[in-house]
């Protein structure tokens, strides 16, 4: 059996000790009034499976949170067990189905052991992307399914449009303090380099609605999508560029009832573990049709 790569930790983008910490913090505080974005994703890609017909045994809901995933298929009932994981252990515990500790980045469950694995806007925090999906990829059995849910480069993008301006004017400089997300040109390329057939990718976009940018901040804290990149700063802040931020947030979105937007690009990924009984693309200069016929000649 192939042991799984670990990580070059030079380089790393992310601290994962404090994604694990934010989690604890989010579980533990209030998590059912700031679950809405998860539930809502869950249920959409749960969706995807109404219109696949395989029965599956067992099934992951990899960085479930609160098991929103694993909800979704209890209910649809596509899978016989399911299965929830988290890195961290609170929100593990917070999960319907039957859960453990586990980090995506270093998975600890044997190759083929699911036929199903479900992600919902967990896997931006790893450093490792690509190797992430390869590790989920050997842990699916043949003719096995991939669902994942993503956030696209463009969330978030009126947060971090106000905060760069905000800091550049009073600093004069610019500290990193949002996730780099993925790019939807990107998705499906993704899959196949983890080596999954069949890939399918999707946008969707959910824009929420808050008072205030200090609201739409305290529902990422309450999320667990506090900033957790290694280049952060670790000093607080300052009260100046908060207040900046929402100042120009306000003028440079506000609607007009008053409220911001705060957007949410989800990608949605598919694809399917490699199997003989799948349809495989014709071989190259196997057509049957000439070519003049083709071009009217």
């Amino acid at each position: 059996m192939k042991k799984p790569t670990l990580l070059n930790t030079e380089n790393l983008l992310f601290d994962r000790h404090s994604v694990r910490l934010h989690r604890d913090r989010a579980a533990l505080i209030d998590w059912p009034k700031h679950s809405f974005l998860f539930d809502e994703v869950a249920k959409r890609l749960a969706e995807r499976l109404l219109d696949i017909t395989e029965q599956f045994d067992l099934a992951l809901d990899l960085g479930c949170r609160g098991g929103s995933f694993a909800t979704q298929l209890i209910a649809l009932k596509p899978a016989t067990q399911v299965f929830s994981a988290d890195l961290s252990y609170v929100m593990a515990e917070k999960a319907s189905a039957l859960s453990v500790v586990a980090d995506e980045e270093l998975l600890p469950f044997a190759p083929h052991s699911f036929d199903l694995v479900g992600s919902v806007l967990s896997l931006h925090w790893t450093n490792d992307l690509p190797g992430a999906l390869a590790q989920i990829a050997r842990i699916i059995k043949p003719n096995g399914l991939f669902l994942g849910a993503l956030f696209g480069i463009d969330s978030l993008r009126e947060l971090k449009i106000c905060l760069v301006e905000a800091e550049s004017e009073i600093t004069g400089g610019v500290s990193p303090r949002i996730s780099p997300f993925t790019e939807v040109r990107d998705a499906g390329a993704l899959l196949q380099r983890a080596g999954l057939a069949l890939p399918v990718t999707d946008v969707d976009t959910i824009t929420l609605k808050y008072t205030d940018a200090f609201s739409l901040m305290k529902e990422l804290r309450g999320m667990g999508e506090a900033n957790s990149l290694i280049s952060r700063k670790k000093s607080l802040t300052g009260q100046k560029v908060l207040f900046r931020a929402a100042e120009l947030y306000q003028q440079h979105f506000e609607d007009e009832d008053g409220n911001i937007p705060a957007t949410f690009q989800i990608i949605y990924m598919t694809g399917w573990s490699p199997h003989e009984s799948q349809q495989q693309p014709s071989k190259r200069g196997s057509g049957v049709v000439p070519l003049t016929e083709t071009l009217g000649e």
